[in-house]
């Protein structure tokens, strides 16, 4: 028995349940859920076959690369854990001290804005997509060894353009929002011939 009084069988069982629900969910969330150490989570996982966070991110975004019209899914900045085109997207962005400039630790506001700006590109339906407006505004400081999840919505269509909302946030708050109108162009390159 473990210190909150399950079983292992039992704890593993609502391992798996509670993986299925948030595959984000990191080993250390996981073990203070449990009241157990970060090494008997890691053994679970390991007996149970299920892989760490960052290989169940990559199988998440492998699965949604597939979608994207605009950009290839290499040219996406984060991970992108979920596709609704035309409507709606996810992505992570786990970021280090390379991110960052090295007396303040404060990551670059240019890897946040690639991440919001790619989201917005994939998230629509077109095959070429580029930004007209951005209307963007940074809220809170980020620092190396932050994560950051964006998500977007396609707000409006008007024709060709698209009215996309972006925000991202670290640990629930808002670090980042942007209002991005996209303007889809013909991907037939032989009509202005």
């Amino acid at each position: 028995m473990s210190k909150n009084g399950m079983s292992k069988k039992e704890r593993q069982k609502s391992l798996i349940e509670k993986i299925e629900l948030d595959p984000f969910v990191t080993d250390e969330e996981l073990s203070e859920a449990f009241t157990v150490s970060i090494q008997t989570i890691r053994l679970d996982r390991l007996e149970l076959g299920i892989p760490e966070l960052r290989e169940r991110i990559k199988n998440v975004a492998e699965k949604n690369y597939s979608k994207v019209k605009s950009i290839r899914g290499k040219e996406i900045v984060g991970e992108l854990i979920d596709l609704e085109l035309g409507k709606s997207g996810m992505s992570i962005l786990e970021t280090d001290s390379s991110f960052a400039f090295e007396k303040t630790d404060v990551v670059k506001g240019h890897h946040i804005f690639a991440q919001a700006e790619s989201l917005a590109i994939a998230v629509i339906d077109a095959s070429v997509a580029l930004i007209g407006v951005a209307n963007i505004k940074y809220k809170n400081p980020v620092f190396a060894g932050d994560k950051l999840i964006a998500k977007a919505e396609v707000t409006r269509t008007r024709g060709n353009k698209y009215f996309v909302w972006v925000f991202i946030k670290v640990k629930q708050v808002e670090v980042f929002r942007g209002k991005f109108l996209l303007v889809s162009f013909d991907n037939d390159k032989s009509k202005g011939e």
